[in-house]
């Protein structure tokens, strides 16, 4: 892991010519802006205990995913006011990429080093492919961008932000050392302990009505074997349907997940022709995704997902 980073930040802290990041803006502060409600989160664990250094989330609201997304004034606003940028990557960030690169703010790609699959590939299948983990020179548009879902994926995003920030700020380099490592050895353990709570689950399929949950699906030990990417007022096609209810009948499915802040149309269409429950997942994308009184936003989220598989699965 840590092999590829001196790499990755001697290409990623670059954009369009400009140099490294800023030096702190005359406040005495460095700013970063961090593009989802993730990132925030992960480097907000980095920074913690750094004096002379704020993190904000740019995009923090209610949505399924980010691939539509136009940015806000406010939005632009966030971006411009900061020292840095930290972007989750894989295309992620695609149609907005204009309007980030003309703020002419250095960014960061957090993804480098990031295991990728395509979209609905399974980790073993990614395996027979070959297990190519370097993505610098392939089309972002093949590959899932949704990696934070998974613990061990996350970790590798949490110590390439502490990189980042470290050269941006060699005061505190150590300490982002130091809190990355812990925060990656945390993630590590979510993951397993996540894991074991699946252990028992039949079946080990799943049905979802978005995209973004197959790193997800592959750190927990499951396959997503259809995943619908609905649109706001339309349905599934009547062949895809058909292969819906198929699929719910080889595999003995009690339930279907739809994402929270996504269309549920064609699942409650398939509840109704099969009887099957619908249960919601998270992506994670705002702060209104997890409990309020969580103090760690990430791994109730994560829990709450598996906790939903687990009732909707009785």
């Amino acid at each position: 892991m840590k092999k590829l980073i001196p790499l990755f930040l001697s290409l990623a802290l670059l954009l369009s010519g400009c140099g490294p990041a800023a030096a702190p803006e005359e406040d005495g502060t460095l700013h970063v802006a961090a593009m989802t409600y993730p990132i925030y989160l992960f480097t907000s664990r980095v920074i913690e205990g750094a004096e002379g250094v704020e993190a904000e989330a740019v995009i923090n609201q209610p949505m399924s995913c980010l691939h539509d997304y136009t940015l806000t004034v406010n939005d632009m606003k966030a971006i411009q006011g900061a020292d840095l940028l930290l972007l989750n990557g894989v295309g992620l960030e695609d149609a907005m990429s204009s309007a980030i690169e003309s703020s002419g703010v250095p960014t960061v790609d957090c993804s480098g080093g990031v295991s990728l699959l395509h979209y609905g590939e399974s980790a073993e299948e990614h395996a027979a492919h070959g297990g190519e983990d370097d993505h610098d020179d392939h089309d972002h548009g093949e590959y899932d961008p949704h990696i934070w879902m998974d613990p061990s994926r996350a970790a590798v995003m949490v110590e390439n932000i502490a990189a980042a920030l470290s050269q941006a700020d060699p005061d505190n380099a150590q300490l982002y050392a130091d809190n990355a490592a812990a925060y990656a050895g945390e993630l590590t353990a979510l993951k397993d302990e996540l894991r074991d709570c699946l252990s028992g689950l039949e079946p080990r399929e799943l049905i979802t009505f978005h995209e973004g949950f197959g790193y997800f699906a592959d750190a927990m030990g499951l396959t997503v074997v259809k995943a619908i990417e609905e649109e706001a007022g339309s349905e599934a096609s009547a062949r895809e349907l058909v292969e819906i209810i198929d699929l719910i009948e080889q595999y003995q499915l009690p339930a279907i997940f739809t994402e929270a802040n996504g269309s549920d149309a064609t699942a409650n269409a398939v509840s109704r022709e099969t009887g099957v429950k619908v249960a919601q997942l998270t992506m994670l994308m705002s702060a209104e995704a997890v409990p309020a009184d969580s103090d760690d936003p990430y791994r109730a989220g994560l829990e709450q997902n598996v906790n939903t598989i687990l009732e909707a699965y009785e």
